[in-house]
């Protein structure tokens, strides 16, 4: 694996790596997991992914200050490099792209991305300024990066929906794929801040999974109700601060009344000081409804190594 620093190094490694490979016929050139570290099994879920359907994977390994609301968040979000590098290595990364703030964000660009109504609800209504933060900082690596293919979790949903139509009405020639979430042996979606968390709050954390489970369960059979749902997921869970519960069209992150459409039901709690956030997305068609509950570890997480 080669551990770049610029956009430029990035494609040259990356162009290297796949005339490496050899040919020009079979997987995607180049596969893109855009990261911010502290790597557990959802990033690597994306990496191997990656890694079965492009030639070259290259990783990007940048703890993005523009998406933060508060600076303290920024502060206290993990960071090990060392670490990252090592399970990046062993993961199939062919190429690290870690990039300083100057190589990101020059001190004269004024240019800015207003993603628009998709990001006015749900996590846009409570952290102005993050989506645009995030915008920018990915269409800055679909850009400068040169990949074919770009891999993003479906635990951010909402996040997964914004870069979606970026890209297409950006035109940028790269396919955005969205992969399952993936959660600890208890439900718990993997997220670096559940190590921040104590061991108590980290239980009550788990209200938000079950919550969602039910609903999940609810719609299986035959709930249509967005309000019947968002009332089933907080039913008799409060060791939760709940922020919001809402049904979303996939397409475009409009509230729903109805599950009628492919949808994801999204919500965002408080543990203490420890926010987070998870879902559980509905895939309807001609045979019916299909629930993705995100994929469940078997054991403990890296996480905690």
């Amino acid at each position: 694996m080669r551990v770049v620093s610029s956009f430029s190094e990035a494609r040259s490694a990356a162009g290297e790596a796949y005339h490496r490979s050899g040919g020009e016929e079979g997987p995607a050139p180049i596969g893109l997991v855009p990261t911010m570290g502290f790597l557990h099994e959802g990033h690597l879920s994306l990496i191997s992914r990656a890694r079965r359907e492009c030639r070259v994977v290259t990783m990007s390994l940048y703890v993005n200050p523009r998406q933060f609301n508060v600076s303290s968040d920024f502060d206290r979000y993990p960071r090990s490099f060392e670490r990252d590098c090592e399970l990046a290595a062993e993961a199939g990364v062919d190429v690290l792209f870690a990039p300083p703030t100057s190589e990101m964000y020059e001190s004269t660009e004024s240019t800015s991305i207003h993603p628009g109504p998709v990001t006015r609800t749900m996590e846009g209504a409570g952290r102005p300024g993050h989506f645009e933060g995030v915008a920018l900082v990915v269409a800055k690596l679909l850009a400068g990066l040169g990949a074919q293919r770009a891999y993003f979790g479906r635990k951010d949903a909402q996040q997964l929906t914004m870069i979606r139509r970026m890209a297409r009405d950006l035109r940028f020639p790269i396919e955005i794929v969205g992969c399952p979430t993936i959660r600890e042996s208890d439900g718990l979606a993997l997220s670096s801040r559940n190590i921040l968390m104590s061991a108590h709050e980290r239980e009550a954390a788990l209200e938000i999974s079950r919550g969602l489970w039910a609903a999940a369960l609810a719609a299986e059979g035959g709930e249509r109700s967005a309000d019947v749902l968002r009332r089933v997921v907080t039913r008799d869970r409060s060791r939760v601060a709940w922020e919001y519960v809402e049904l979303a069209d996939q397409d475009d992150a409009s509230m729903l009344d109805v599950l009628d459409r492919p949808s994801f039901l999204a919500v965002a709690a408080s543990v203490g000081e420890v926010r987070l956030i998870d879902n559980v997305f509905f895939d309807t068609g001609s045979d019916g409804l299909a629930v993705d509950r995100g994929i469940v570890l078997e054991g403990p997480s890296l996480l905690y190594r």
